[in-house]
């Protein structure tokens, strides 16, 4: 008996290394995939956000009037930022987009003053900002002479980011299921070396829980281990990205970042947990020569 435990200990011995670096890597892939949603999602985001929306003022709007409709699109909770533009700065704006030969023909300022704003990218949509519109329209009757935006962009813009974010929300779903089979293949194989180890402890006597801790603290910890591993190479990969191509930066957002890491040490955490501990019940269940 002293010798067949011997031998089990020595073929059981664990392989903790190779699970921890199949298990980083498995989660590395998970990570960039949903690296690159967030940047995907951000830049949608992004390109909504620089959408502008025009709010051009009647010729006879009392600077008054012109101050409240500015102060009361400025405090709207979905718009970004505002810009009063007077007559002089529309013409200047123009001049800066086109040539100056209209001069020739036309000698007084035929561009009306407006109020340019952004809003947030949940707002771009034709139906959010039609709605806009009538509500400030409806506030300060008479103060509005037009409302512009562009239209056709709006809408593509729009088409295009929900049909990359369907498409790529569906390749996350699979990735994840694929990463969560891999992680626990990874688990089954690195428990497999250790299963005359476990049917060993359970012929002398101990109980399964008195089995299990020590394994399920043990994947806890390696499941920490490949997701801290992960989540610094995911880094580097970023810092790499953003100091070869700097327009990234803008894309970066700190919050959802910490959400993906935090994601990655759960969903590591868990599923070498889960997986170490079926294992475990697995070989205890397994009569001794079936684990030959």
């Amino acid at each position: 008996m002293s010798q067949f435990g011997k031998a089990s200990s020595k073929r059981g011995k664990p392989t903790y290394a190779y699970a921890i670096i199949g298990v980083s890597l498995v989660l590395f892939l998970f990570g960039l995939v949903g690296w690159f949603f967030l940047n995907l999602r951000k830049t949608g985001d992004y390109f909504k956000e620089n959408i502008q929306v025009q709010c051009f003022l009647n010729r006879d709007a009392t600077p008054k009037k012109i101050d409240s409709v500015k102060n009361y699109i400025a405090a709207l909770p979905y718009v970004k930022s505002t810009e009063y533009v007077t007559r002089e700065k529309a013409i200047q704006k123009f001049e800066a987009d086109n040539d100056t030969t209209w001069r020739q023909f036309i000698k007084s300022n035929p561009l009306p003053e407006s109020i340019d704003f952004f809003v947030t990218a949940d707002h771009v949509q034709r139906d959010s900002l039609r709605a806009i519109s009538s509500t400030i329209e409806s506030n300060f009757p008479g103060a509005i002479s037009e409302y512009k935006f562009p239209d056709e962009i709006v809408t593509k813009v729009g088409d295009f980011v929900k049909y990359v974010f369907i498409g790529t929300l569906v390749a996350a779903i699979i990735l994840t299921i694929l990463v969560i089979f891999s992680i626990d293949n990874t688990i089954r194989l690195a428990m497999y070396s250790n299963r005359f180890l476990i049917k060993t402890m359970q012929m002398v006597g101990a109980t399964r829980w008195f089995i299990a801790k020590p394994i399920n603290v043990r994947a806890i910890i390696n499941g920490l281990i490949a997701s801290c591993i992960a989540i610094a190479m995911i880094w580097a990969v970023v810092i790499l990205v953003e100091s070869f191509q700097p327009q990234f930066k803008v894309l970066r957002d700190n919050k959802s970042l910490i959400l993906l890491f935090l994601s990655i040490i759960a969903l590591g955490i868990t599923i070498t947990l889960v997986s170490t501990h079926r294992a475990v019940i697995k070989y205890l269940r397994m009569k001794l020569d079936d684990l030959y």
